[in-house]
Formats: C-alpha cells, structure tokens, sequence
C-alpha cells in the first residue's frame, strides 16, 4: 500500500448510534483520508455498516460530529450532517449492499443516475455530465455495455454499473458497504483492483466494510476494527491484525502470518476438524 495522502477527507467524532433507543455503535472515531482505503471489519452485529451509514447520513448520530475537509463560513471543517441533500451528494457517495435490477433502461442509462446532484429542476443541462458518465463507465469497464439493459447482466458486470454509477457523481469520497458480497472470485479481485486504483490513481477517499480480513488486508491502507459497537483498533493491517485481537473478536482462534511471495497479512480460522488445532 501506498503511504496515505494527510488530508483527512472526510471524519466521524465521538459517534454514538442507536436503533430503537439501544445503542449500537458508542463513541466511534474514523478519518478516511484523500487516496487512500479505510476497512472497516468485525463480526456480525459490531456496527461497522451502521458506522458506514451513517458517514453516509443514513443514520442520524445520537452524538458525536461527521466532517468534511473544507472550511466553512466560519473557517472550520464543513459540518457534513448540516449540508443540503444536493450539496452532501456533490461531495459523498455510498454503494450500498444491494440493489433493485431496473427494467427497459441500458446500462448508461443507470450510470448516468450518478449526475442527479448537478441538475437543476425539470433536469436542466449538466454539462459536464457526458464526461464524467464516459469517464466512470471506462474506469469500470463497463463502457462496451453502455447500449446493453442492465436486465441482461450478470451480478459481477452489475456491481460494475452501480460502482460506474456512484463514479460518476464525481466525489471525492465514495463509502462502499460490503461489496464483493454474492461476486465470483475473479469479481471480488477485479472489484478491489478498482478501488485501490481509485484511491491510488484519482486521489479518492475509500471507506469500505469488508468481511474478508483476508481481503482486507490486501486492498487497505488503515483497517478500523470493531467489536459490540466500540472501536478496539484502528491503524496499518499489519500492525492491527494480530492473532489475539481477532481470536478475542471473532471469538475463534484465528492464526496470522506473513504470505511469503507478497508479503501481505494473512489471517486464518482454525475450526474444530483443521488438523493443526
């Protein structure tokens, strides 16, 4: 992984997030920083989507702040829960788990949804839009399937079109809540490649929730890992994926190592009939 950019893109302070009174995530802390992949991992039920969502203003925070880099009119970060829907659209995005399959619309079609915040009313002209659909369509490889309806696709060309679509509302962070989730192994390469090439190559800010450590491990330049709502670490894979913390976590034995020809971390649950329990 590359060294992360300092500028911290987009930032969630003291965040406590609840679901009918009961709290689920408390007094959370995450920065996602210009071209650079933030993970954020843990078992089922830690809050990592919920964290996710609500970077993403899908869930209203009981406390705490989320920013973006800029100052505002008072010369601090811009208070991102306090933006106009159109203004926070400009400047975020969210690929979120699942979508409906439009019907009768190609796959231009869809990317192009991405330029809904830079139209005015009755669809006023977006001129940059034609660019920025060809740009994400092109990043994606989905650009040979524009005529296509998006009815036809397999669920890996799919993942591509609404990643295209988010692309092309051109921000400068893009939040992604399990992503490889229901994609083939070559989707699930393919999909990540992208993301760290557009942290790497365009400069975006990358929250992503995994379940893969594995995965993880190779796509991240800072993991954030949770547990029963509270952040038990955040730093480098490396130095945050170790085998204690993750066997307390995930409440099995879990063995780290170092792949020998990558040098990646590599993280394995060891079940009751592996031979080497």
């Amino acid at each position: 992984m590359t060294e992360p950019h300092p500028t911290v893109a987009m930032a969630g302070r003291g965040l406590r997030l609840s679901y009918d009174r009961r709290t689920v995530v408390d007094d959370a802390q995450i920065e996602l920083r210009s071209g650079a992949v933030t993970a954020l991992l843990g078992p089922n039920g830690s809050g990592k989507s919920t964290l996710l969502r609500s970077l993403a203003r899908l869930h209203r925070p009981d406390a705490g702040t989320v920013t973006l880099a800029g100052e505002d009119a008072r010369g601090g970060d811009t208070d991102a829960l306090a933006l106009h829907p159109k203004d926070f659209a400009r400047r975020v995005t969210l690929l979120s788990q699942s979508h409906p399959t439009p019907s009768g619309v190609t796959v231009r079609d869809v990317v192009a949804y991405g330029r809904h915040p830079y139209r005015g009313r009755f669809r006023s002209a977006d001129a940059d839009g034609p660019r920025a659909v060809a740009h994400a369509m092109e990043v994606t490889g989905v650009a040979e399937m524009a005529g296509r309806g998006v009815d036809e696709l397999s669920g890996g060309e799919l993942q591509r079109v609404w990643l295209a679509t988010c692309l092309a509302q051109d921000t400068g962070v893009l939040l992604l809540d399990e992503p490889t989730t229901y994609l083939d192994l070559r989707y699930q390469v393919e999909l990540l490649d992208l993301v760290r090439d557009l942290a790497t190559e365009h400069g975006v800010a990358v929250g992503v929730v995994l379940h893969d450590l594995n995965q993880a491990a190779a796509v991240a330049d800072h993991v954030v890992v949770l547990h029963q709502g509270e952040v038990r670490a955040s730093g480098p894979a490396a130095q945050v994926l170790t085998s204690e913390l993750l066997t307390e976590v995930y409440g099995i034995r879990v063995e780290v190592t170092t792949h020998a020809a990558t040098g990646r971390t590599r993280c394995e649950a060891v079940g009751r009939h592996d031979a080497r329990a």
